[in-house]
């Protein structure tokens, strides 16, 4: 039989057998804790990402993620919604005319979001007062007239946030195929 190189402390030594991986009883039982320990961390990943697909507050966050980057795409060639300033290095956000606390059935409509730069959502709360004349120009005065009236005790199920979160992944795709086509064809 061949040397080997012991999978714990990396010494070189002479295998009784074909089965042997490691030189010395003391190896061997780090090497058992080793496994053990990756045992229990695959075991543990598993259980999180179990507890994690059943958790609303988690699916409401990765699904209001989905919908922040599609309402970021989709308005990527206009700027800022409530101050109007095109700026690549600044970064924008999706932005809501109505907050969600107020409104969480407006939570995901696309008509109540729109990309808006940091220092407008951020610092000044959204700067609603220059958001909604812009908002108007842009979807027009009934569809802000019912933005503004709306109002739902409806509250998402955990399936309901699971399926928006997945049509803005697609929706978010779609968008991202369009525009690398429209890039394409302006270059013929």
């Amino acid at each position: 039989m061949k040397p080997r190189i012991c999978a714990t402390c990396g010494n070189q030594f002479m295998p009784f057998n074909t089965t042997h991986r490691v030189c010395s009883p003391g190896c061997a039982i780090e090497f058992a804790r080793n496994k053990a320990k990756q045992s229990f961390k695959r075991k543990t990943r598993k259980e999180v990402k179990k507890l994690n697909d059943g958790d609303r507050s988690i699916q409401l966050k990765k699904a209001q993620a989905a919908f922040n980057a599609y309402v970021r795409e989709r308005d990527s060639r206009e700027g800022c919604i409530s101050c109007g300033k095109i700026n690549d290095s600044k970064q924008f956000h999706a932005g809501h005319y109505q907050s969600t606390g107020a409104h969480p059935e407006l939570r995901f409509h696309p008509f109540n979001n729109h990309k808006q730069c940091a220092p407008c959502n951020n610092h000044l709360s959204g700067n609603i007062v220059n958001y909604r004349p812009r908002l108007i120009s842009k979807i027009g005065q009934k569809a802000v007239d019912w933005l503004e009236s709306t109002s739902s005790t409806y509250k998402l199920t955990l399936d309901d946030i699971k399926e928006i979160r997945q049509f803005y992944k697609q929706q978010l795709k779609i968008l991202k195929e369009m525009d690398s086509f429209e890039r394409w064809s302006d270059g013929l």
